[in-house]
């Protein structure tokens, strides 16, 4: 069983920036697609990002040009530098995998085909 650990949310400025890590221990983390997901207070968990374990990524519409995902298999280590945050960014944000590698491109926005999470990390933004 796959364990994630969130960190590096806070309290930050419209405009500013932060850089959250997951990371996973207990199986081979690189063969594994990495996503993000966001929840805002009363919506549901919305797609933020993937990095496939080939290295390509996915990004949600709404933060095209201001996030970056990357991985370091190396250090099992997941990462989503958030640039020019805003305070519709407010949510807590979770990392997530699917241990079967059945997501595709139609599938990854769906947080129903991810059956390993993290506990989150808050991010709020400040207007």
């Amino acid at each position: 069983q796959v364990q994630l650990v969130e960190s590096g949310g806070g309290l930050v400025q419209a405009g500013g920036s932060l850089r959250l890590s997951c990371a996973a221990s207990g199986r081979t983390f690189s063969r594994y697609a990495m996503g993000w997901f966001s929840q805002a207070p009363g919506k549901e968990r919305a797609f933020v990002a993937i990095m496939w374990s080939g290295g390509g990524v996915y990004y949600a519409d709404s933060v095209k040009g201001r996030f970056t995902i990357s991985r370091d298999d190396a250090k099992n280590t997941v990462y989503l530098q958030m640039n020019s945050l805003k305070p519709e960014d407010t949510a807590v944000y979770y990392c997530a995998l699917d241990t079967n590698g059945a997501l595709t491109i139609t599938t990854i926005g769906l947080a129903e085909r991810y059956d390993c999470w993290g506990q989150g990390t808050q991010v709020t933004v400040s207007s």
